[in-house]
């Protein structure tokens, strides 16, 4: 047996290089994501989506073969056993999602967030999205409205999507978000909704207690528009999702390439802090850490009004596009008369070799999901149109949901939207509001979005010098754009 002193001397150069092992990693992450930021092409919400941006998907580098190759090795046998147990489960999940529709989604008004209802509780961790009502009153919100229409007018050379008709505007800095963002009604709804994740391990740096305010921009759909469609896809990169120095480095999605889909927890947070969303500097790529993403609505919009819809099966749905890259019919949708048979688990076989497919995944841009590369999700069906929502209420989904916009707003009036997700306080979180507050003094747009000039010149910005009296102007406070 070692005395104390003796099992201090053998230990401690362990420990030191341990630690300066864990410096170094940190260190590489930190350079990872400060390029990514500091390296951001002006562009606007069509640069962020191969989709938008008229580029087609097709397959990868060779790399991404032998990426897949790595990740399930030694477990071809289980990952072939979990991907027809998750094709039966959706086989049978998908009709009930299709017969309850909007309903699916759990609801629940401001003034009960201190006494939620079980039943809402169990179906969030399920759905992974939420609509709370009424965080703002209808009043408030329609007066953001109308300051950002004002704040637009002044200012027409902002930059929008699409240029000939804007839609989506790369705004960051006008009053209405910075109140919306601040608004003490808004903080304690996203710590609401942080307090549905969990770390296994207690000593996990992060606070779901303290938001950060991600600065995002918004939405002012107008009826007829079609060019804004957006359809399925998922945030918070692509290929990231496969690659070991990207989410492979919070080790988040291991239970899955185990073959063990059923313990992938979507709730956990402590894997979810190393990773590295954007390893190739796309425009609108997420490197803060957003386990919800969220908007405030300023309309009163429906289904097919050109509002969000979004995919409420979170674990299976997530599983599902992992493992989709992995497989191969053995017969082709063309090749049958039988949608059945097409997608059947006996008609899909694990690829060998392995191909450099990870379908709907472009270096650079989000995750898509389209009824041709995911046909088990059966997206047509399976993507439900979020309840009516009224000016004040707030929708929110979780990081890993698969979601979509209307792709024709048949709708008669506007349907505009304030994107605010909810962030957790941690250190590489901090460490983005850092960059962030450059940005804000600067007047240009928020790190992970698009370079360029942003509202530098624009009439009527907030400034440093207005942010302590800012909640001090009154809903319609028109002085403040002259």
């Amino acid at each position: 047996m070692f005395s104390p002193l003796l099992r201090h001397c053998v230990t401690r150069p362990a420990r030191a290089a341990v630690a300066r092992g864990r410096a170094e990693f940190a260190s590489a992450r930190r350079a990872l994501q400060t390029q990514a930021q500091a390296s951001k092409r002006e562009g606007d919400i069509s640069d962020a989506f191969a989709s938008l941006s008229g580029q087609e998907f097709v397959p990868l580098a060779a790399e991404y073969a032998h990426l897949k190759t790595r990740l399930i090795r030694g477990n071809e046998d289980a990952i072939r056993d979990s991907w027809e147990r998750l094709l039966r489960d959706l086989r049978d999940e998908i009709p009930l999602i299709v017969e309850r529709g909007s309903q699916v989604i759990p609801q629940i008004d401001f003034k009960d967030l201190d006494d939620a209802p079980e039943e809402f509780s169990k179906e969030l961790k399920k759905r992974g999205v939420a609509v709370i009502r009424g965080v703002v009153s209808e009043r408030e919100a329609l007066g953001w409205k109308d300051d950002l229409r004002e704040y637009i007018r002044r200012n027409p050379h902002t930059k929008a999507f699409p240029s000939e008709n804007p839609q989506v505007f790369e705004l960051y800095w006008s009053r209405a978000q910075l109140l919306a963002r601040a608004h003490p009604n808004m903080l304690k709804a996203q710590r609401f909704l942080m307090s549905y994740w969990h770390s296994s391990n207690p000593s996990t740096p992060i606070s779901t207690r303290h938001p950060i305010s991600y600065c995002d921009r918004l939405r002012m759909r107008l009826p007829g528009d079609a060019r804004f469609a957006l359809g399925p896809h998922v945030d918070g990169g692509s290929v990231e999702r496969w690659d070991e120095r990207g989410y492979g480095l919070g080790h988040v999605y291991d239970s899955v390439w185990r073959g063990e889909w059923e313990a992938f927890d979507p709730w956990e947070s402590s894997c979810r802090l190393p990773v590295v969303a954007d390893l190739h500097q796309g425009v609108g790529a997420c490197t803060a850490f957003r386990m919800f993403q969220g908007w405030m609505s300023l309309s009163t919009t429906g289904p097919h009004q050109g509002t969000l819809l979004v995919n409420p099966l979170l674990a299976k749905a997530t599983a599902y596009y992992l493992l989709r890259p992995f497989f191969s019919p053995k017969i082709n949708h063309s090749d049958t008369s039988s949608p059945s048979a097409f997608l059947d688990p006996s008609n899909w076989s694990l690829d060998t070799p392995q191909t450099s497919w990870v379908q709907g995944a472009t270096p650079g841009r989000g995750q898509e999901l389209s009824a041709i590369l995911h046909p088990h999700l059966r997206l047509a069906d399976s993507m439900i149109h979020v309840p009516t929502v009224s000016p004040g209420d707030y929708v929110a989904w979780h990081c890993d949901t698969i979601h979509a916009v209307d792709r024709l707003h048949q709708g008669t009036t506007d349907s505009s939207v304030l994107y605010i997700p909810a962030c957790p306080l941690t250190e590489d979180n901090a460490r983005y509001l850092a960059t962030q507050r450059d940005r804000f003094v600067r007047g240009v747009p928020s790190p992970d979005f698009g370079g360029g000039v942003g509202e530098s010149a624009h009439v009527g910005r907030v400034g440093v010098d207005e942010l302590k009296g800012l909640h001090n102007y009154g809903p319609h406070a028109r002085a403040h754009y002259g």
